[in-house]
Formats: structure tokens, C-alpha cells, sequence
């Protein structure tokens, strides 16, 4: 099980924190609801939504490394 509080924690958290936002803006429901405010605090859910978007392969490839070390090498 991956701590929160440590490095790879926050990376594991940030990382499926981008693909749930960017699955969100795929569903239109969840898009007008969530990620209609660009600024202020909810701003955070469309800006990871973008670079999930705009950057899926690098943030896929991040995904597929961080769980082989997490299931493998930790």
C-alpha cells in the first residue's frame, strides 16, 4: 500500500487525480457540473483535466511506470 505522505504517494495520488479529471471531461454530465469554473479553487479540476487531455500519453506512460514500481520494485 502506497503513504500519502511520501514522494511516490503524492505522485500516485497526482497522477490519478489528472486521469479522473480528464475522464470527467470526457462525460458531459460531470463537465458542465465540475469543470465549468476555469479559476479559484474548482479551477484545479478543469486544469488537470486539460493537461489530462492535452498530455495522455506522457501522463499513460507515467501511469504504467508508477505501477510497476509500485506493484514490483517497492
Amino acid at each position: 500500500m502506497t503513504n500519502v505522505y511520501s514522494f511516490d504517494g503524492i505522485v500516485v495520488f497526482g497522477l490519478l487525480f489528472i486521469c479522473t479529471c480528464a475522464y470527467f471531461k470526457k462525460v458531459p454530465r460531470l463537465n458542465s457540473w465540475l469543470l465549468s469554473e476555469k479559476k479559484g479553487v474548482w479551477g484545479v479540476f478543469y486544469k488537470a483535466a486539460v493537461i489530462g487531455t492535452r498530455l495522455h500519453i506522457p501522463v499513460a506512460l507515467s501511469c504504467f511506470f508508477m505501477a510497476f514500481y509500485v506493484m514490483f520494485l517497492k
